[in-house]
């Protein structure tokens, strides 16, 4: 079924690129990271410029609006409409070309900054403009946004560095707007009508506009006055009201040198206020907020929770990280001697106490400083990690103040809060008076969106009375444009509704944001409307860490704020298969945003439905979004509840129970090891039994071994580690195992294998019955492992594995499976095999000639212990170890095996696990923990990976 056939039959035959017009898509596409949601009437990926006229034609014939979109991390509604959202991502992401002398480049507006600053490293060049989602941002996007970052106080906004812009305008025609004088013709003739619009306006501008940095509310019509004008900063900061940007040339900086952090202490946050106008005559790169609200939910979650005991001293109510980029050692120093001098002035020690405590933490360790950054960065994204129900809202976020009035104005804030019964989180950009500060409220209550209609008004008032700026960073959209007459005045209202109607006067590209706006606060474009509820239904976790309905799974998805740092195609492991795909559909945000949508009845059919399992089909299970999402959402775990409801409706396939049984029959197949490998040396076996087991014909798979691991090869008395045995190397890899006993003992520790002893049957982590939504059989699987181990670890013996998916499912899915303290004091026993040996004395080992490449399994960087492996390499002698910076290798258990996946599968290897060992020495060692990540290396490469329990017995030294 879709929306508006007539529109989506069109859309076919005239555009080349991927229209979208089902429930699901639409969905996907009608939020963005602000508090508001409007479902499209079609959604168009374009492969080309004539994609977008053709687009755009169609609108105009049929009577739609059209709105420009990029990665979607607007936090003002700027990027949620009616009508046919144009998204730029997927195709119009090229970086067209790159003037290393004249410091200019050209890109499409798909182009992601993160891309092409990594683009412009090599050149010592950068695009200076660095908003927090530099990862997954789009320049089209941020200079509809006019966005800014950290680095504003030095580099100025994206209107200070956008030099042109390429565009189409609402009826067709193409148009260059530059500083250059145009020749006749019609964009001539609007140049002109603007150009007499700054000249007319030009008192009331100077009179109205705020004089601060951080303005970048409203149409920029103070750019059309005086006889400098680029008339493209006319269009920076529109919002895709007035042109679809095709092109952006762009101005670029050279690579600052040498940095370092100095991070000011503060046991009041008005001492931090105050001191800042002072501290940037020290010329700073950036002066960056963090108060004491983000630091106590940032140690809350792992990925940042070393970082800050790294920098954080005491209990500050407020740290200013003050960056000095001199270039050189020597002059980032004085610069820190400098400041640790004036926080003196200021009458702050750390000897100190109350107000007087306080100090310089001085960063100069490069690694911490950019740990400290991507902290400060995902800001936003640690604030809505709180679980409660309420959560910090964006409406009043960033406006901006002079530094002089800072302090006044933060306290003025804080009353208001205060008289409202709610509290503020602030960070972000002191250096220029602009602070994120949000309201914590709950959008669901009446009350609440009443309150955030209050606060609204009171603030902007006071934002008014200090002479600043009412949108400082992100913007209008639906939030903020209302409130334009209340700051401009009627006058220059007026004035945008002109520029607004003669650049589109049929009210066609992204209608309703900086003029003609709706309110607020209207509930029927909010994301959870009157209308939003969540009937209880039963799940077969545990999620009781979360408020709502389903146990809580209702609050863990909706823990989701769309921010989109799940759409970064560099760096860490999350997501895989978007970097495969670029589709929305397979980002964890648009999984998030599709159970949201299902959960509460807004699309039909449950968790069962086929919309749900065409988002989750390209979920890989890869664990990286419960590390690296700021918000904890864990689409792993919930793809389990998917699953399981699936199996609950429909049973199960001979493909699935082949996956899920595994450990059950692996015995019994093991006997019969040569009949279980023919298939992989017949040609015609592999294609007829492709569909009934679910095995892609051009896969071969894992060879079972015909002399397994046995339990009694390792039952030491009295023994010092608790060895599980999962099914993946007990079968097919056994001298996997047997290597792993054979190090252990080399350390003297005595040895015995997990086991039941009231059964035969070896003991299973469960993860293959999981992997198809069996989650009962799971835990039954779950309770026996816990009985099997519960008095060796009542004694502290630790339980070691080495297949990373089957040992730490101990550490995770158990506590989900089957929650209480004897689960507990098993995920506290349980180590993965390089963890233990890392915490061991050294063993004896001979020398290596050869580099080591090491390849992170997914659990292994989502639980965060590829670090112990590579300390643990390090330690054989001459040892040149290499972490591969990849994301998953894409065979992720049985999903790289499917007919169905597997051409992601090879895709995911393809974007950094191939190249990097492509380009690795020949005599290269490739050490992969993961079952499947070695098969899936030693079928895309030339390679032999090795688990690192091979490696470390290879070079024991006896």
């Amino acid at each position: 079924m879709v929306k508006n056939g007539s529109l989506y039959r069109r859309l076919l035959s005239d555009v080349r690129g991927e229209v979208m017009s089902d429930p699901a898509s639409l969905a996907r596409y009608s939020t963005d990271a602000s508090i508001y949601q409007m479902i499209p009437d079609a959604v168009v990926i374009p492969r080309s410029t004539e994609d977008v006229k053709a687009v755009m034609s169609v609108a105009r014939g049929e009577g739609f609006s059209v709105l420009p979109r990029g990665g979607g991390t607007s936090q003002c509604g700027q990027t949620v409409n009616q009508g046919i959202v144009l998204d730029n991502t997927k195709y119009l992401n090229r970086i067209l070309d790159i003037d290393v002398e004249k410091r200019i480049a050209r890109v499409q507006p798909g182009v992601v900054l993160d891309q092409l600053n990594e683009a412009l490293k090599k050149h010592g060049l950068w695009f200076p403009v660095d908003p927090s989602t530099a990862s997954r941002c789009t320049l089209g996007g941020m200079a509809a946004n006019n966005s800014s970052g950290g680095k504003s106080l030095r580099y100025g906004i994206m209107r200070d560095n956008v030099r042109a812009i390429n565009a189409i305008l609402v009826d067709g025609s193409e148009a260059r707007f530059s500083a250059e004088t145009p020749a006749s013709s019609d964009y001539a003739d609007l140049v002109g009508d603007m150009r007499a619009l700054g000249r007319r306006e030009a008192s009331e501008i100077d009179a109205r506009f705020p004089k601060v940095q951080r303005r970048v509310g409203g149409y920029n019509i103070d750019a059309l006055v005086g006889s400098d004008i680029n008339m493209s900063h006319l269009l920076v900061g529109s919002e895709g009201t007035l042109a679809y940007f095709t092109e952006l040339e762009l101005n670029l900086a050279q690579l600052p040198g040498e940095k370092v952090t100095g991070v000011c202490h503060f046991s009041t946050f008005r001492a931090a206020m105050e001191a800042t106008q002072h501290i940037v005559t020290l010329n700073p790169q950036a002066v960056e907020l963090i108060d004491e609200t983000m630091i106590a939910l940032g140690r809350d979650i792992p990925l940042f929770r070393d970082t800050i005991e790294a920098f954080v001293k005491g209990n500050p109510e407020a740290l200013l990280l003050v960056e000095f980029a001199e270039g050189n050692a020597e002059d980032n120093a004085a610069k820190l001697v400098k400041l640790s001098q004036l926080i003196g002035d200021l009458g702050l020690s750390f000897t100190g106490t109350k107000s007087r405590w306080g100090g310089v933490v001085s960063i100069t360790d490069t690694k911490l400083q950019n740990s400290i950054a991507e902290y400060r960065k995902s800001g936003l994204n640690v604030m809505m990690s709180m679980k409660e129900a309420g959560k910090p809202i964006s409406f009043v976020e960033d406006c901006a103040v002079p530094l002089s009035d800072l302090a006044d104005y933060t306290a003025g804030l804080n009353e208001i809060f205060d008289r409202h019964g709610t509290k503020g989180t602030w960070y972000a950009h002191a250096s220029v008076g602009c602070l994120h500060v949000r309201p914590v409220l709950n959008m669901r209550e009446d009350k609440d969106v009443s309150t955030m209609r209050a606060i609204a008004e009171e603030t902007f008032d006071l934002v008014k009375r200090y002479k600043g700026s009412h949108s400082g960073e992100h913007g209008d959209g639906i939030v903020r444009s209302e409130f334009h007459e209340k700051m401009f005045g009627q006058r220059i209202i007026s004035a945008f509704e002109e520029v607004k109607h003669r650049f589109d006067p049929i009210g066609m590209l992204n209608p309703g944001k900086i003029v003609h706006a709706p309110s607020m606060d209207d509930r029927r474009l909010f994301r959870y409307s009157q209308d939003y509820s969540v009937p209880d239904f039963e799940t077969a976790l545990d999620w009781s860490a979360w408020p709502g309905t389903g146990g809580g799974i209702q609050g863990a998805v909706e823990m989701c704020n769309n921010n989109g740092a799940c759409r970064k195609l560099k760096g860490g492991v999350m997501c895989p298969s978007f970097r495969a795909t670029r589709n929305e559909r397979d980002s964890t945000r648009g999984r998030a945003n599709t159970l949201r949508f299902v959960i509460s009845g807004q699309l039909p059919g449950g968790l069962e439905s086929d919309a749900m399992l065409d988002a989750m089909k390209y979920c890989v299970s890869c664990k990286a979004c419960a590390r690296e999402c700021p918000t904890g959402v864990d689409m792993a775990q919930m793809k389990i509840e998917v699953l399981s409801a699936k199996r609950k409706k429909g049973g199960l396939t001979l493909a699935d129970k082949l996956i899920a049984y595994l450990p059950r029959y692996a015995s019994k197949a093991a006997k019969v090891a040569w009949l279980m490998n023919i298939r992989n040396k017949i040609g015609p076996l592999r294609k007829l039994l492709e569909s009934p087991t679910g095995i892609a014909a051009r896969r071969d798979l894992p060879e079972w071994s015909s002399v397994p691991f046995r339990d009694d090869e390792a039952q030491d008395s009295d023994p010092q580690v608790l060895l599980f045995a999962d099914v993946f190397n007990r079968y097919f890899e056994p001298d996997n195992l047997r290597a792993a006993v054979r190090v252990l003992r080399a350390l003297g520790l005595r040895v015995a294998v997990a086991r039941d002893d009231h059964t035969e049957r070896a003991l299973d982590c469960g993860r293959t019955l999981l992997a198809v939504g069996c989650v009962e059989e799971a835990r039954h699987e779950a309770k026996r492992v816990i009985d099997a181990t519960r008095d060796m670890v009542a004694k502290g013996i630790p339980v070691v594995g080495l297949e990373p998916s089957s040992i730490l499912t101990f550490r995770d899915e158990y506590l989900a499976l089957c929650p209480g303290p004897q689960t507990e004091m098993l995920a506290k026993a349980t180590h993965t095999i390089e963890e233990f040996l890392a915490e061991q004395p050294s063993l004896p080992l001979k020398p290596i000639d050869r580099p080591i490449y090491v390849h992170g399994h997914c659990h292994q960087k989502a639980h965060d212990v590829v670090t112990p492996m590579l300390n643990l390499l390090k330690r054989i002698p001459e040892a040149q170890v290499n972490m591969i910076e990849s994301s998953c290798c894409g065979m992720a258990g049985a999903f790289g095996y499917a007919p169905e996946t597997v051409d992601v599968s090879i895709e995911m290897a393809k974007l950094d696990l191939f190249p990097a060992l492509d380009a690795a020495p020949v005599n290269a060692i490739v050490v992969a923990d993961g079952t499947s990540c070695r098969h899936q290396i030693t079928e895309g490469t030339r390679r032999q990976p090795m688990h690192v329990a091979r490696l470390l017995e290879m070079v024991l030294d006896d």
